[in-house]
């Protein structure tokens, strides 16, 4: 299983109006192969910031298989213009103890 972590800024003022929209992509990602789950947090400190999370299969199943999509390009527009800046993605896997 593959984490994927990203820290999202979200424009000051449309923290509603992104909301409304990751509801809608939500069901995008969600029907993607590989996919497992994800959430996202809103931060309690400072406004505009969320965590999402999503879970994959593997590593390529995020990078090649979503990001290589159609489905992509629709995540893209519902999303990418709420961000500043443009967040960084990160790959985690589970180191067990």
């Amino acid at each position: 299983m593959i984490l994927e972590a990203v820290m999202l800024h979200v424009k000051p003022g449309m923290e509603s109006e992104f909301e409304f929209a990751f509801k809608k992509a939500s069901k995008i990602i969600a029907s993607m192969n590989g996919y497992l789950s994800h959430e996202l947090n809103r931060c309690i400190e400072v406004n505009g910031k969320y965590l999402l999370l999503v879970r994959w299969e593997t590593l390529e199943s995020h990078t090649v298989g979503f990001r290589g999509s159609a489905e992509y390009q629709q995540w893209k527009q519902l999303l990418h213009h709420f961000y500043e800046p443009f967040p960084t993605v990160e790959h985690f896997t589970e180191v067990e103890i």
